[in-house]
């Protein structure tokens, strides 16, 4: 299945928090995220969708001839909020989000669906996000991430980012402390440079898994 990243919509909320859920203890309402797409002028939220063959949205499949299994197969089809479903309808992988203060992008989210994690969605929203900040005019990106969180610290170091200071007790669930990271400047050649190489070496390795 072929993926994409794509700005995200009001209608992608329910799918968001649908995964928002499975990430973390304390989640976002659907209508913050409402708001945030809606009134936000500063918030950029980007996701993963998956997408048909040849990245087009697939056929719908074919109805049985047998008429109580062409109405068993369309109740199936129906989904609560009655619109037509399919069994590979495209869906999102994961989401993330930035807020743009000044010259600083601030990630404000990043999750991926629990059974999709350590496939490179993770290094594909934060591609996305470098993309959208530099798209904005941003010069900085900085984030707070769990000290416990050493595989999501380990990707941002790979994009130039470094710790810069501690939050303690940042995380109410549990009191855990926040790491502050902030990326190198990303206006400069050198950054540019080197995000480009990692994000050729990125795509090299999805078209190798594909």
């Amino acid at each position: 299945m072929p993926y994409h990243i794509r700005a995200m919509r009001v209608e992608d909320v329910d799918e968001v928090v649908q995964i928002e859920h499975q990430s973390f203890s304390l989640a976002w309402p659907a209508s913050a995220y409402r708001r945030e797409i809606r009134d936000n002028r500063m918030a950029s939220y980007v996701v993963i969708e998956r997408l048909g063959a040849d990245n087009r949205p697939p056929e719908p499949p074919r109805a049985p001839t047998h008429d109580g299994r062409v109405r068993r197969w369309l109740e199936g089809l129906v989904s609560k909020r009655g619109e037509l479903l399919r069994a590979d309808q495209p869906h999102l992988v994961g989401y993330a989000g930035t807020w743009l203060m000044l010259d600083e992008a601030h990630i404000t989210t990043i999750a991926v669906r629990p059974e999709y994690r350590g496939r490179g969605f993770g290094e594909m929203l934060m591609i996305g996000l470098i993309e959208k900040a530099t798209e904005v005019g941003a010069r900085w990106v900085t984030l707070e991430v769990r000290a416990s969180n050493t595989v999501a610290q380990n990707l941002y170091r790979k994009y130039t980012f470094h710790a810069e200071g501690v939050r303690k007790g940042y995380y109410s669930d549990n009191n855990e402390d926040a790491v502050i990271m902030w990326s190198d400047d990303i206006r400069t050649p050198e950054f540019q440079t080197k995000f480009r190489a990692l994000k050729s070496e990125f795509e090299r390795r999805r078209l190798e898994d594909s």
